[in-house]
Parts: C-alpha cells; structure tokens; sequence
C-alpha cells in the first residue's frame, strides 16, 4: 500500500494497520522511521481506526543508537534536534489522532518505542511483552512524552519508578498498575487486538474522536473548564448521523450500525 521504507501500512476494511518493519533491529527507530510513522499518522484517508505493531519478536526498542550518529555519545544538541525535528511530531501525532489508536505489544516497548505505545488510546501487550524506560542506564532522561504520560498513567511513584530505576514493566503488571488497558498470552494477541480495533473502526468515529479530545483537555483543565467542554463536544457529536442512528437503534431495540458520520 506504500512506498516507505522501514514501516508497512495495510488497510482492511475500516483499519488502517501500520507495521514497523525492522525485525533485524528489534524495530528500532531512527529519525527516517519516525517520520515514516508520521506521515503514515497524517495520512490515514477514511480510516476509522489505526492498529500499530512490530514486526518479529519486538515493539520497538527505542532510538536506534547503534545505527544513529545524531543520538550517540556527546549528541545532546543533535538529540535535542531529532527530538524536536522527528521524534516528537510523530508522538504528537499518534496522540492525537482523531480515531481511535491501538498498540499491539510483543517483546520490548522501550524508550522512544515505550512513549509510541503508550501514545495510544488502547495498549494490548502479551506476556512476552514489556516497557522500559532505559535512559537511566546511559545518563539521559526519558524523551517521547514519558514524563508527560507516566505520571497520569501510573502516578508518581510507579513513574519514578520506571525513569529513575529503569526497570522493566512486564505485561502482567503493565495491566495491574494500570499502564496498559490488557495484557493476554502471547498466542492470542494479534486476534485480540485485531477484534478490539475493529470494534472501534465500527463504533460513532466523530464521537471516539470528541472523547479523545475531552479526555487528552480534561487532564489540564479544572472541573468546570471540563464542563463546559463536555458541553460543546456533546453539541458536536449530537449533531451526527450516528447520533441519529444510535437513537433510533435504542428506540426500535437493535444493535445501531455506526458509519463514522
């Protein structure tokens, strides 16, 4: 479906499916990928939810240090530059994106891969997966919007936790501290998540998307701010077809059948 290089894109139905596809480095990610990652974020079309996945026995590793001269030894202003140039675009756009995102997550999430994952609104790991904040270990700090997730996460304990001692968050306790909405065996992930994102690409898109932006609004704004919020987006969202459909389902006792109108 595409012409990138280090990511595959597959649309089936309502999904788009992005594929990170650098198996030899554990998908690794160097700027040129990020910014693959990006415009395949920016350029979704009519799809009504995105999966994102590894290929092989990893997530993402992080930054591809090994293979990265601008993020290795004495590269503080280079990193500030692939991070402000690459790296962060391709997280806010995650992020944001006005569908629901899933992140399916086998082996490592870690580093700029753990802020990938994580930037999702849905995150399903088997127990082969994990997350890691690894700065630590090489004297940096973690980047990606860690500092800004963790802590809504999983509080500020577990967050210090996970940055200061670098240790490894593996599926199970992902899901039971609240990191991650699921974590499954490991032969029931991709049938997993594949039912999950379907079930959202199915669903009321513009009111999924209005929730995302009342959510993501909600955790810098007081209670009333929120109110108001609530109000504007709930005006929004009413006045879609789906609205209507969802209406008439209710009233005629039926399953509505949503077309992200």
């Amino acid at each position: 479906m595409s012409d990138f290089e280090m990511i595959r894109t597959e649309r089936e139905g309502n999904v788009l499916t992005i594929t990170l596809d650098r198996p030899e480095r554990l998908n690794a990610c160097p700027p040129a990928m990020a910014d693959e990652i990006f415009t395949a974020v920016r350029d979704i079309g009519d799809a009504r939810a995105v999966l994102i996945k590894g290929e092989g026995r990893a997530f993402c590793s992080g930054a591809d240090l090994a293979g990265n001269a601008e993020m290795s030894i004495s590269g503080g202003d280079r990193a500030f530059a692939s991070l402000s140039q690459h790296y962060n675009p391709m997280v806010q756009a995650l992020a944001t994106l006005p569908v629901p995102v899933v992140s399916m997550v086998q082996g490592p999430a870690a580093g700029v891969g753990c802020s990938m994952a994580l930037a999702a609104d849905f995150v399903i790991a088997g127990k082969s997966g994990y997350f890691l904040q690894a700065f630590v270990n090489i004297g940096l700090v973690p980047d990606g919007g860690s500092s800004w997730m963790l802590p809504r996460l999983v509080g500020s304990a577990q967050a210090t936790r996970m940055m200061m001692l670098g240790e490894k968050i593996h599926g199970e306790e992902a899901e039971r501290i609240g990191l991650i909405y699921k974590c499954v065996e490991d032969d029931a992930l991709e049938a997993e998540a594949r039912a999950l994102v379907e079930r959202l690409a199915n669903g009321p898109t513009v009111a999924l998307g209005l929730m995302k932006q009342t959510l993501r609004e909600g955790l810098e704004k007081d209670f009333t701010a929120t109110l108001a919020a609530e109000a504007k987006t709930q005006r929004q969202a009413g006045n879609t077809q789906d609205a209507v459909e969802g209406a008439l389902a209710f009233l005629q006792k039926r399953k509505a059948e949503f077309k992200g109108a």
